[in-house]
This record gives structure tokens, C-alpha cells and sequence, in this order.
């Protein structure tokens, strides 16, 4: 793995695979829905969308065609706290893809025409999330927790933002976060690292973007986020077949150094069919097809949570259920067989996902963007290897000694029964 940064701030991270003939580029941008104000709430997401639309070179046809055209697959996501584009493609085509990536990054329109175009496709974004239950939960639990914190908003954004949204709003906010120091480009394959460098400097160079004063990549604040619904029922009246549960408690944040701990537990708890919550849930009682641990971790917060979908008379048992697993642990901890187990699983998992250039490319431009350093794969390992029953043990009385918060969809008039269970 190698790093470098450019006068301007930009910074360049590329890891040389061999044995491949495949290389995936990808431009991180240090912003997200967190960033938001209500008025542009959903816009970073937005953006995403409009950026493929054409630029002073490009039309969407030929911007979508020339990756297609060669195989390749490009693609762009957004989350809480930054955004991604990204192509794939065979190895010689590397020079092309990174120029169509960085001319979205330089040279996008933001033309009035595709705003008013795409405003009704993520509408129907929207649209779909509403409909799927199993989805929506997910989004209603942040919402409990977090409240009116941006973190706890939709990185959809809402109905009335998005109707609401100018083309002014939408450019402006593209002008102002799309900024070299604020950018990661991030590249893994049968590549050199000087030639990508040159690659995506004279890429990144269009209309001046590089011709700016030098500033410094700061790492987004960890000051402590307000979590008004702890100890609070998030519940949706919705006549479903089946019911959606979320339980959760308070987490940790992303530079806290219990986060391996912490991935230990949630394995332990709900990482595959031997878990605590598949066995205790599905196999001993049959109650839903569906459970899972899973820990989310942002700068200055975190949850953990666990999901499971059983029928809609089962869903106070299945909450119930929930809760006394996390109690049981936090008063007599895990066994050793258990923390093995769950070693195993992360270490193979994290293993087996970086068979390819895309997951590479995606752990190295996240670690440096969030963290401001690449972390070697074999370091994370020996962390996850490191971890000890008396800290799995530990953070289980931290985290599950506090208040939990409940998010439930299903048809359910009244929140009384759910809220005995966390109280």
C-alpha cells in the first residue's frame, strides 16, 4: 500500500494486487447526510445521482457507455458521513475510468433540466423504501434514537426536501464540499502506484480543480452525539404480514479502540446460525426466519443493534428475547468457545472479502478518508486476534447496562407492550 498527497490536498492511496487483471477506482468525498440542514436534507445523496447526469464533456450516455463498454461496472453510494464513486474494470482500462470518474468530481452541470428529472427518480427511492418494512425499520430506528440530529434523518432526505431542492441549492452544495482535500482516490489492481498518481493528477487537473491553496484534511469531529431515544419505542402502524424488530443500545464510537470487542459481541450475539439470537430465536423456538447482530459506528457515536422479522403476534417475545440475551451476557460474559467462534468468523470474513479489487479499494479509501492513515490488513487481524473474553465481557456491562431503544413495524395501535420490555 502506498500514499500520496498533493499540494493541493488531494490524497492518492493505491494497493498493488498481482495475480489480477482487474483494477477498481474509486473518489471518496468527506461528506454525507450528517452534513445536511434540514433545507437540503437528502441532497449529498441527491448530488450522487445528478453527478452521472453530464458534465462539459460527457453526456450521461457516454459517461454510463464507455464503462459498460469494456465490461466494467461503475456505480456510487452515499452513507451518514461520506460518498463514493467508483468503476471496475480490466486493468488497461484503468486510464479511462479514472478520467470519467474524476470528470463527474470537476466538471458535472448540475443542469436545472436533470434536477427536475431525477427529483421524481428518488421520489420513487423513497417510494420503495416506505414499502419495504425491513428497511424502513432500520431508518426508523436511527430517527428514535438519534432524533432530530442529522444523524437520525434519512440519507434519502424527506419528501418535502426533495420536492423543495433547487438546482442553486443542489450546485452550490456540489461547490462547496467537492474539494481536493476533502477527497480520497483510492486505487486496487494490477497497478503501480506513480503511474496512478500521474493518472489522477492530470484527470483531477480540468477547469483548475487542483489550483487551489493547500489545506489541510482535517478528520470529521468525534464531539459526543445527543441520543435523545434511548429508552424509547420508535413504532410504525402498518398492516404487514410480518413484524420488523430493532433493539438497541448505545455503541461505540469509530476511533474507540473497544470497536474489535465490540465486533466479538455482535458475532457472538447474531453473526451466523450459531449465534446466541439465531438459536435462541429461530432454532429453540421457531419465531422468525431472519436475526442478526449488527454494530454501526459513526465519528462521535455508535449503536448496536439486532433485528429480527416473526409474525406479528411473536413480536413482544421476540423484543423480550432480545433483551434478556444482552442481560444474560452482561452478567456472565461469553464462553471461550464462543469468543473462538466469533474470531474465526470476523478474521475469515474480513479475509474472504478482499478477494477482490473493489473491497480493497473500498477498505483503504474509507480507513484513510475516516481516519486519516491506511491500517495494514494483518494489523486488523492481530486486533481482532487480541481481543480477550474480559473485554468482550466488559464492553457487554458497558453497553447493555444502559437503556435500550426499541423500533417496531408491524399493525400495532399502541406501544405499551414494547415498552414494558425496555423499561
Amino acid at each position: 500500500m502506498e500514499k500520496t498527497t498533493l499540494p493541493s490536498g488531494l490524497r492518492i492511496v493505491t494497493e498493488e494486487v498481482s495475480g489480477v487483471r482487474s483494477a477498481t477506482v474509486g473518489i471518496w468525498v468527506n461528506v454525507g447526510s450528517r452534513d445536511e440542514t434540514k433545507p437540503v436534507a437528502g441532497a449529498s445523496h441527491f448530488l450522487e445521482h445528478l453527478l452521472f447526469k453530464g458534465t462539459k464533456t460527457r453526456e450521461a450516455m457516454e459517461i454510463s457507455s464507455s464503462i459498460e463498454a469494456v465490461g466494467g461496472e461503475m456505480n456510487a453510494f452515499t452513507t451518514q458521513e461520506y460518498t463514493c464513486y467508483y468503476a471496475r474494470v480490466i486493468d488497461t482500462d484503468l486510464p479511462m475510468a479514472v478520467d470519467v470518474i474524476a470528470d463527474l468530481m470537476t466538471s458535472s452541470l448540475v443542469r436545472a433540466a436533470d434536477v427536475d428529472s431525477e427529483r421524481n427518480v428518488v421520489l420513487s427511492e423513497i417510494s420503495v423504501r416506505d414499502d419495504d418494512p425491513s428497511d424502513y425499520v432500520g431508518e426508523l430506528f436511527l430517527n428514535t434514537y438519534y432524533g432530530d440530529n442529522p444523524l437520525g434523518r434519512s440519507v434519502l432526505g424527506t419528501v418535502d426536501s426533495i420536492k423543495g431542492m433547487s438546482r442553486n441549492a443542489v450546485f452550490n452544495y456540489y461547490k462547496k464540499h467537492y474539494k481536493p482535500h476533502e477527497m480520497v482516490v483510492s486505487v486496487a489492481g494490477n497497478i503501480k502506484h506513480k503511474k496512478v498518481v500521474k493518472l489522477v493528477e492530470a484527470a483531477l487537473s480540468r477547469d483548475g480543480f487542483l489550483d487551489v491553496p493547500t489545506l489541510k484534511s482535517d478528520i470529521r469531529s468525534a464531539d459526543p452525539v445527543k441520543t435523545p431515544g434511548i429508552g424509547k419505542v420508535g413504532m410504525l402502524d402498518r398492516k404487514t404480514e410480518q413484524a420488523h424488530v430493532i433493539y438497541g443500545v448505545p455503541g461505540v464510537a469509530r476511533t474507540d479502540e473497544r470497536r474489535f470487542a465490540l465486533s466479538i459481541l455482535a458475532t457472538v450475539i447474531g453473526g451466523g446460525m450459531s449465534s446466541r439470537l439465531f438459536q435462541e430465536i429461530r432454532e429453540k423456538r421457531g419465531l422468525a426466519y431472519t436475526t442478526y447482530a449488527y454494530p454501526q459506528q459513526f465519528a462521535g457515536s455508535g449503536v448496536l443493534y439486532f433485528y429480527a422479522g416473526c409474525k406479528t403476534d411473536k413480536a413482544v417475545e421476540v423484543a423480550q428475547i432480545m433483551h434478556d440475551v444482552t442481560l444474560d451476557i452482561a452478567a456472565h460474559g461469553v464462553t471461550a468457545e464462543e469468543i473462538s467462534r466469533a474470531k474465526g468468523a470476523v478474521s475469515g470474513s474480513m479475509v474472504l472479502s478482499q478477494e477482490d479489487t473493489f473491497s480493497r479499494m473500498s477498505r483503504n479509501g474509507q480507513s484513510e478518508l475516516v481516519y486519516g492513515r491506511m491500517t495494514s490488513f494483518d494489523d486488523i487481524l492481530k486486533k481482532i486476534s487480541a481481543v480477550t473474553p474480559e473485554q468482550v465481557h466488559q464492553i457487554a456491562r458497558d453497553l447493555f447496562g444502559q437503556p435500550s431503544t426499541l423500533a417496531v413495524v408491524g399493525p400495532f395501535r399502541s406501544a405499551s407492550k414494547f415498552e414494558k420490555v425496555i423499561a
